[in-house]
């Protein structure tokens, strides 16, 4: 079911009749107005969503930066206690590593 030239002259018509010629332009503002409400609310939807997949991908990165920061640090602490520094030293006469005194 198509609507014709006449059943929208009818429907202008019904609709003049029951607002009234001086209802008419500010019923048009007023559609206007609410139409340019609703579409810059669409488009802050629009904006609100591609802040927050910026925001997801921000923490993403973060937490794959915070978890990478523990793997560098175990290394780091390997290396510290694996230094020739850290190893006991031995006793060249008997071969083992002096014990630690107890005070």
């Amino acid at each position: 079911m198509t609507v014709g030239p006449a059943q929208i002259a009818i429907i202008i018509l019904l609709i003049v009749l029951l607002f009234g010629a001086k209802k008419l332009p500010d019923l048009a503002r007023s559609m206007g107005r609410s139409m340019r409400i609703f579409k810059s609310e669409v488009h802050e939807m629009g904006n609100d969503d591609q802040r927050y997949q910026d925001e997801q991908r921000q923490r993403q990165q973060q937490q794959g930066q915070i978890s990478q920061t523990p793997a560098s640090q175990q290394q780091s602490d390997e290396d510290f206690w694996n230094s020739p520094q850290m190893q006991p030293r031995y006793d060249q006469n008997n071969q083992q590593a002096p014990r630690p005194d107890n005070h």
